[in-house]
């Protein structure tokens, strides 16, 4: 009677298990396959972030506003110092604080304060170059990032807009601007981004979309306004 009755509960007990593992619920939720494909995303996403596309840029663009010399590279080293250097040391802080997840801020709620961080740094740095008597085009770039950082500060409130495709898209516009169309070349890079990031799953296409977009206009009217 025992046997039996010890029978049923466990005949009981695995019908419960099968009925569970049944459940939507209960079901694992896939995860992002390695393999060449992933890591190549990977890569793209590190090569393409936005602190390595502005330092480049700024370079770039310094450089080519004192025709090409040391002394324009000195501006863009130094522009570089505020718009990115002392911001991204700020986020790595953070990140070894534990109070940031990743140096690219993936979580969207942790976005705010890292941004207004670099806002204001960059705001000084415009700034500083202005009362130095740095070049157009240097206060120029400087400016188009002021401008959008206080967009992405905005939009990042409500929505996690892809910040590597609006700084990707904008420079994409700036060498335009500043070297000619035959720039129009490095276009294909805006793809590669926007499909590391949804590869990745850190963004939608929509969010790739639209920062891409913003980045665009932003870049295209202040750089050009200003510079």
């Amino acid at each position: 009677m025992c046997g039996r009755a010890g029978g049923t509960d466990w005949g009981r007990g695995a019908e419960r298990s099968r009925r569970w593992q049944r459940r939507p619920e209960a079901r694992p939720v896939a995860a992002v396959r390695p393999g060449p494909a992933l890591r190549l995303a990977r890569l793209v996403t590190e090569l393409t972030a936005p602190a390595v596309l502005v330092t480049l840029l700024m370079v770039a663009v310094g450089w080519h506003s004192a025709g090409g010399g040391v002394h324009g590279l000195a501006w863009g080293l130094l522009a570089t110092v505020f718009a990115i250097g002392i911001p991204f040391a700020y986020i790595v802080g953070g990140v070894l604080r534990g109070r940031l997840t990743d140096h690219h801020v993936g979580v969207r709620e942790q976005r705010r304060v890292p941004l207004l961080f670099g806002l204001a740094s960059a705001a000084a740095g415009l700034a500083l170059l202005a009362v130095l008597g740095a070049p157009r085009p240097v206060l120029a770039l400087v400016g188009a990032g002021v401008a959008g950082l206080v967009v992405a500060v905005t939009v990042s409130h409500w929505w996690k807009m892809s910040i590597h495709a609006a700084v990707a898209a904008g420079a994409v516009v700036v060498l335009v601007l500043t070297f000619g169309y035959r720039l129009l070349a490095v276009a294909p890079l805006l793809a590669m981004v926007g499909w590391s990031r949804v590869r990745l799953r850190d963004h939608t296409v929509a969010q790739v979309v639209v920062g891409g977009l913003i980045g665009a206009v932003v870049a295209g009217v202040v750089f050009a306004a200003l510079g």
